[in-house]
């Protein structure tokens, strides 16, 4: 049996040859979290007890996963994204910090709520007339469920190309929402199941949209041989990957896709390949779009771009 403080060590050291040593840490006090049910803190406090007997079967099963390079998230089957808990599974990708950011801007620069109120209890909030949102290649549905809680009456649409990741996006509508929220009704999400490149499925499918956000698959296949092992072999390829010789595939069709399905003066939002973000914003300015803008995110990689619809395009 192992002590809660062995366990760490013990964790922390064989991680170190998949990540740098604070991740390591981080990863190993995430996941006896998950062993134990007890906080970093309370371990600490505890730290020369024993395991008991389920705990260390959980430690010895699962560990053996993350020292393979199985992400964390997909070993607690959780993920935390604007404070809420979702189901991340491998069906789906990880939500990521960076994501928030891009849900952020959208809240701040076209709902018009700034960060000091970030993450409110949404049946608090007053607000500006309802918004039709789409959001492009949903996956576990973080950046549309966020939305639909933190805009006010916000009418959103998810869509996905991955039966499997639809079944992920239905549990985290049951899971994402308070009480509260569900008898006010924002948990009332519409959920698509298509192929946003096939243009006749997406014009058949979708309608008109205030907010058209996506974070879309961007990165290069033969990129994959460059990437760290814990997203390369777990996450999903569709959610990833595109080909080589059309890296921005997803954009041109986010672009057309624009012209006939983004209301007057709506806005785009998508996140971005750094390496490719100047293409991305010489794309839609030379599709006609408006006020093109691209931002980094917070480690200083251009990771974004908004930009608006041509009155009457």
């Amino acid at each position: 049996m192992h002590t809660y403080n062995d366990a760490f060590y013990e964790l922390k050291k064989k991680l170190q040859p998949l990540y740098d040593e604070g991740e390591a840490a981080a990863v190993a006090h995430l996941f006896l979290e998950f062993v134990t049910g007890l906080s970093k803190a309370d371990r600490l406090l505890r730290k020369d007890s024993m395991m008991s007997e389920r705990q260390q079967e959980l430690y010895d099963a699962k560990s053996i996963e993350l020292t393979k390079g199985k992400p964390i998230q997909y070993i607690t089957n959780n993920a935390y994204f604007m404070g809420r808990d979702y189901l991340a599974n491998e069906n789906v990708l990880i939500p990521r910090p960076e994501t928030e950011e891009l849900v952020q801007w959208v809240i701040d620069d076209v709902v018009g709520l700034k960060s000091a109120v970030a993450y409110p209890d949404a049946t608090n909030i007053e607000g500006p007339q309802r918004l039709r949102v789409l959001d492009i290649g949903s996956g576990s549905g973080c950046i549309g469920l966020s939305l639909a809680r933190l805009v006010p009456g916000a009418i959103v649409t998810c869509a996905d190309v991955s039966k499997e990741a639809i079944e992920v996006l239905k549990t985290n509508i049951e899971w994402v929402f308070t009480a509260a929220e569900k008898k006010k009704g924002i948990d009332n999400i519409t959920i698509k199941t298509l192929d946003f490149l096939d243009e006749a499925q997406r014009n058949k499918q979708l309608g008109r949209y205030e907010v058209i956000v996506s974070n879309p698959p961007y990165i290069p296949v033969s990129e994959k041989k460059n990437m760290h092992k814990n997203v390369k072999d777990f996450e999903p390829s569709v959610a990833l990957f595109v080909p080589n010789d059309d890296a921005l595939v997803f954009y041109k069709a986010i672009a057309a896709f624009g012209k006939g399905h983004l209301s007057d003066n709506g806005y785009i939002f998508c996140e971005l390949d750094a390496a490719h973000a100047e293409e991305c914003k010489a794309l839609f300015e030379e599709q006609g779009y408006k006020d093109v803008e691209i931002k980094k995110d917070m480690h200083g990689n251009w990771r974004m771009l908004k930009c608006g619809q041509m009155k009457n395009s």
